[in-house]
């Protein structure tokens, strides 16, 4: 009976021990392969650099996306770079952006080492700018459930809509002198409020830098100014000495030091359970007891790492948004008088527009989504870089390789996008298309492992702002103004070069 049973069982234990034999002949056989077609396989193609200093030299810094798209338009969508000493690769469609943010997510879904980002960061002790790792998946799991979930979102609704009623009061006065509107402060000011309520508890105007009276807003301008600076080390290593030679290291350190000195305040203040008018549960009070909580994981640096990530990308990106969505809407009447019939007719009488308005306005989403898609707030997106050799389209793409996901580009690709140098939101009326990411030919939030967890926050922000701004108003250009251009800053947020200055008149 037992032999029997032995010999039923010797078929299955031989291929038992076969299957493992022919899996490691076959990866003993492949592997060499692979790693001679990954070292003969060429890069995407690219424009030719010179010795030591790559392409460094041709970049026109003043309209980067810009240039770029110009630059795939001959190379094609996946295009090789070469800064200095690091590989780059830029990506200028919605087919390759496909394949860079969902395809080969986990391959790169990292964030590069920069000397602004890491500094500025906390050795990236943040969100936005965090290799990926295990500190990385954790922090962002907790801040998009305690900070940036729906629940979250609501909670901050009063905020936002005394904001947007406060500016829009301010609006009203001036335009009964038919005194012009600087639509970029404005606007500006609006989400600097908004954010710091929401963050901090308070409006900026109530902090001060103490030693030299520089405002909040100083500060946060000369940290996005460094997050921008080109540091030699962070393309040539062995070049870091001229960082300190020509004062950028020392500029980046007294930027932290103003910084940290701000978020210590602000820490310090809301620690004190004495201090009077405090607001509860702003995201400062999260985020200390989240690092009550998890001890082990979560310092002060921590903390001030992600308030870093919502100060300044709260502020610019919605500013952004909505001065250019405005400028288009000046630049088509027709589609402005279409969103304000819209809006006005939704809202009725009532004289303000509220979040919960917000659903019936289908036309003003899609001109959101239209000027998103023309003008997005972060038109290279945050850069990436590769975690591993991978190969894309039959190019090899080397570990390490510094990646540019082009959403200008991206945005107007003609396989994606009829008419696409036209604003047209009518474009987007029906369409499924979402902020989330899953359909790449738009694509102004990322995509992936590392798209933007306070989209809702900051979409909703977008739409109240807007929606009150058609609707309380009839705009016109200023008397002598023909048209209004659309030229560009340069960093990593696109704003309008030159500020909207706009009549307000009150219907």
């Amino acid at each position: 009976m037992i032999d029997r049973i032995k010999t039923r069982n010797q078929p299955s234990m031989a291929l038992f021990l076969l299957i493992p034999s022919v899996v490691l002949l076959l990866l003993l056989i492949l592997l060499p392969i692979t790693r001679f077609l990954s070292k003969s396989l060429p890069l995407p193609p690219g424009p030719p650099g010179l010795p030591i200093i790559g392409n460094l030299h041709q970049l026109d810094i003043s309209d980067l996306a810009v240039y770029l798209w110009g630059l795939s338009k001959r190379y094609g969508p996946l295009m090789s770079l070469r800064l200095g000493n690091v590989q780059t690769l830029v990506v200028s469609s919605a087919e390759m952006a496909k394949e860079i943010l969902k395809t080969n997510d986990l391959v790169f879904c990292t964030r590069p080492i920069l000397t602004g980002q890491q500094k500025l960061s906390y050795d990236n002790k943040d969100i936005a700018w965090s290799p990926y790792n295990e500190y990385w998946r954790q922090m962002r799991k907790i801040c998009t459930l305690h900070l940036f979930s729906m629940k979250q979102v609501n909670l901050f609704r009063t905020v936002r809509e005394q904001e947007v009623f406060d500016m829009i009061d301010r609006i009203k006065t001036r335009s009964s002198t038919k005194q012009a509107v600087n639509l970029s402060e404005d606007v500006m000011i609006l989400y600097s409020n908004i954010i710091c309520r929401v963050a901090f508890g308070k409006r900026p105007s109530a902090y001060n830098y103490r030693k030299k009276g520089k405002r909040l807003g100083e500060l946060m301008l000369e940290c996005q100014v460094m997050f921008a600076n080109f540091f030699y080390r962070d393309y040539f290593p062995l070049m870091g000495w001229l960082d300190k030679l020509n004062g950028s290291i020392a500029r980046l350190e007294k930027t932290f030091k103003d910084m940290d000195e701000f978020y210590q305040e602000v820490i310090d203040e809301h620690l004190n359970q004495n201090q009077p008018n405090k607001m509860q549960d702003d995201m400062v009070d999260i985020l200390l007891k989240l690092k009550q909580d998890y001890s082990n994981d979560i310092t002060f640096d921590h903390v001030k790492g992600v308030l870093m990530n919502i100060l300044l990308a709260g502020t610019g990106t919605s500013a952004s948004t909505v001065v250019w969505a405005m400028t288009m809407l000046i630049k088509n009447p027709e589609f402005l008088k279409k969103v304000q019939h819209e809006v006005r007719d939704a809202v009725g009488k009532k004289g303000k527009v509220e979040e919960d308005d917000l659903y019936k306005l289908d036309y003003l989403k899609a001109v959101i989504k239209e000027a998103l898609r023309l003008y997005p707030a972060v038109p290279l997106l945050l850069p990436r870089e590769s975690r591993d050799q991978c190969i894309l389209e039959g190019y090899k793409i080397p570990k390490k390789t510094l990646v540019y996901v082009n959403a200008w580009a991206v945005g107007r690709d003609p396989k994606c996008w009829d008419r696409p140098e036209e604003f047209d939101p009518e474009r987007f009326m029906g369409s499924n298309l979402e902020y989330k990411g899953a359909d790449f030919e738009w694509i102004p939030f990322g995509s992936g492992r590392r798209g933007c967890p306070g989209l809702l926050m900051g979409t909703t922000a977008v739409e109240l702002a807007l929606s009150n701004l058609v609707y309380s108003f009839d705009w016109e250009l200023p008397e002598g103004t023909i048209d209004i251009d659309t030229l560009k800053t340069k960093g990593t947020v696109m704003h309008k070069k030159n500020e909207l200055l706009l009549v307000a008149k009150v219907p």
